[in-house]
């Protein structure tokens, strides 16, 4: 956002002052959506003021808030050091207190607390001269509205930047400008930052130019038209295998099956080892069963070049993963490697030189620590100087390092391939969705990414829109929801995509 900034300054179309009053306005705009009572009768404020250009926008807030009638008071961490921060306290006319002169007095009767003490540009821990304030707001009843990120949250990684204990900050709303940041959505970034309101700061030029000239921005979703099946016969659109384990452990890639098969897939076919078939006729119909006793066995299955993707690991067993994964890799097909298949990965280093682009992993913290120790290790790591090592960095890592496309799953979800571009899908917010933690949902969303795979789908665009389709497949379902329930739910979420009702609406399909 620096750099967008800069660019429309240099080019003449702005100034800095002139952005800093747009984003202060922003501000106090979305403060009288949020709470439209305050906006017909004027109440009191407390605006906490850093020294960069974040407390440049405080400045600006306080003196609308003031203009409005509003009852204003502003402490400052320390005076203004960029020009155009001391240019608007200049243009404020009050008093401006020191931040460790703030008591609770100041925040008796719960006024509107306004936090602009260091917004995106943090790349340090806040010490207790800024959290003890905030928290001090929080215990009084305040409500604290964050501008454009709250204060120790670092904007990259979304990682909370308070060391000692852990802080009780949340704001009950921020406020950012042009376009969400990752910090946003990721890590504790996600749940600390409240309702988030994005003010529009006339820098669609800028904006698009960075999507031109960067091809790792641009991440082509799948169009809900893109799911629609057209011409052609039941081989046109991909025919799934998802490998299962032994008697009594072939729920998981049923799940996936009837995923896979609910999302598109032409036709799916469960391999299990021959004592299990039985069991697994009893539980299919419309997906088809084939007996596969060993690597040998899937081999030959896969003579067959109509098998376009593989699923492998729900209920596979570690051993039998083992067992079969050469002969998948080594087939060239797409791949969804998912549990029994990671835990097998993990511990066979020769396994990571098979894999190839079109394989997908799906781990979720535990197996990426598994596979990718180090990378894991530096995400548990106190954050140093600078901005944090993020979910997305490691992701993107862990894309390089194995060639292939990697899905590191959570609420946070992330996606990767080996190019760099890289897909967040964040359950949080209005997107939240609690009841997925619930077992053998990581197994739908395995046959979703396979059967979008089995149909033509590339990789990354198609964890992207598996995600998507399955937070909205359970946020569609509600509470209450069992892994059963979403591939059922996928007819009434892909209507609803086709329709553009609220359901499921095209523009929030994946993005960059």
């Amino acid at each position: 956002m620096r750099g967008i900034e800069q660019a429309a300054i240099s080019a003449g179309r702005v100034t800095g002052l002139a952005l800093m009053e747009r984003a202060g306005r922003g501000v106090v705009e979305a403060i009288f959506a949020a709470w439209p009572d305050m906006a017909g009768a004027p109440g009191r404020a407390v605006v906490l003021c850093g020294p960069g250009n974040n407390g440049g926008d405080g400045y600006v807030i306080a003196r609308l808030l003031a203009a409005a009638g509003w009852g204003v008071r502003v402490f400052a961490l320390a005076p203004p050091v960029t020009a155009d921060a001391a240019a608007m306290r200049a243009r404020w006319l009050g008093e401006v207190a020191p931040l460790a002169a703030l008591g609770d007095a100041d925040l008796a009767g719960g006024p509107v607390l306004v936090d602009a003490v260091f917004g995106t540009g943090l790349q340090r821990d806040i010490g207790p001269e800024v959290r003890a304030p905030l928290e001090r707001g929080l215990r009084c009843g305040c409500p604290l509205v964050a501008v454009d990120i709250l204060s120790g949250i670092c904007a990259d990684s979304g990682r909370l930047r308070a060391g000692g204990g852990e802080p009780a900050l949340r704001a009950d709303l921020t406020v950012t400008f042009a376009r969400p940041k990752l910090g946003h959505v990721r890590d504790e970034g996600g749940w600390r930052a409240g309702r988030l309101v994005v003010v529009p700061l006339d820098l669609g030029a800028e904006l698009g130019a960075l999507l031109r000239d960067d091809p790792r921005a641009v991440v082509a979703a799948v169009r809900p038209a893109d799911l629609d099946k057209g011409q052609g016969h039941k081989f046109s659109h991909g025919h799934a295998l998802v490998l299962s384990g032994g008697v009594g452990r072939g729920g998981a890639a049923r799940l996936a099956a009837r995923g896979a098969l609910r999302i598109g897939a032409g036709l799916v076919t469960v391999g299990c080892p021959p004592a299990a078939v039985i069991e697994n006729a009893a539980r299919l119909d419309a997906v088809m069963l084939r007996p596969l006793a060993d690597a040998a066995g899937l081999a030959a299955a896969l003579e067959d070049r109509r098998i376009t993707a593989l699923c492998l690991g729900p209920g596979l067993g570690v051993g039998r993963a083992a067992g079969m994964l050469p002969a998948a890799l080594g087939s060239g097909r797409a791949c969804v490697l998912d549990a029994d298949a990671l835990t097998a990965l993990a511990g066979d280093a020769g396994l990571f030189a098979r894999l190839h682009r079109a394989c997908v992993l799906t781990p979720h913290a535990g197996e990426f620590a598994r596979l990718f120790p180090d990378l894991a290790e530096r995400l548990a790591a106190p954050p140093a100087t600078g901005p944090a090592f993020s979910k997305v960095d490691a992701t993107r890592a862990a894309a390089a390092r194995v060639g292939c496309t990697v899905l590191y799953k959570g609420a946070d979800t992330v996606i990767a391939d080996p190019s760099g571009a890289c897909v967040v899908h964040a359950a949080v917010r209005d997107r939240a969705a609690p009841w997925l933690a619930t077992a053998g949902s990581g197994d739908v969303l395995a046959g979703f990414i396979a059967g979008l795979l089995a149909r033509g789908v590339a990789p990354l665009q198609a964890a992207g829109t598996a995600a998507w389709l399955h937070v909205d497949c359970a946020r569609a379902f509600g509470p209450g929801l069992i892994a059963e329930d979403l591939p059922e739910m996928l007819p009434r979420v892909l209507a609803a995509c086709q329709a553009g009702t609220a359901a499921g609406k095209p523009s929030s399909t994946p993005s960059a």
